[in-house]
């Protein structure tokens, strides 16, 4: 695990199929990857999202997707940005994204 700006983040390469592939199980973070996979190299602040949920239950899908390898997060203030690593998931697993998305469509 790395940090950055203060939270851990796996090393790509210990990120694990699986695990990913749980993480996009649950349909509200599957669409904050594919809202972000729209425009990978753009950060968002985390609370631009629209979900139908509580803060906490965000938070919790926030730290999913961080712990699972799907994204960056960093915290500025009290505020949270999040990017897709598209770099090291096209790497790690390529055609990921492309699948997650045909499917979505």
């Amino acid at each position: 695990m790395t940090a950055v700006t203060g939270l851990a983040h796996p090393d790509i390469d210990d990120v694990d199929l699986s695990t990913v592939l749980l993480a996009l199980a649950d349909p509200h973070r599957r669409q904050v990857v594919l809202e972000l996979a729209r425009d990978p190299k753009t950060e968002r602040q985390c609370a631009t999202f629209v979900l139908p949920i509580a803060k906490s239950t965000k938070t919790h899908h926030w730290r999913v997707l961080r712990e699972s390898g799907l994204v960056y997060q960093r915290a500025v203030g009290n505020g949270l940005y999040i990017r897709l690593r598209e770099d090291d998931l096209k790497r790690r697993f390529p055609g990921l994204l492309d699948t997650i998305a045909a499917l979505e469509a």
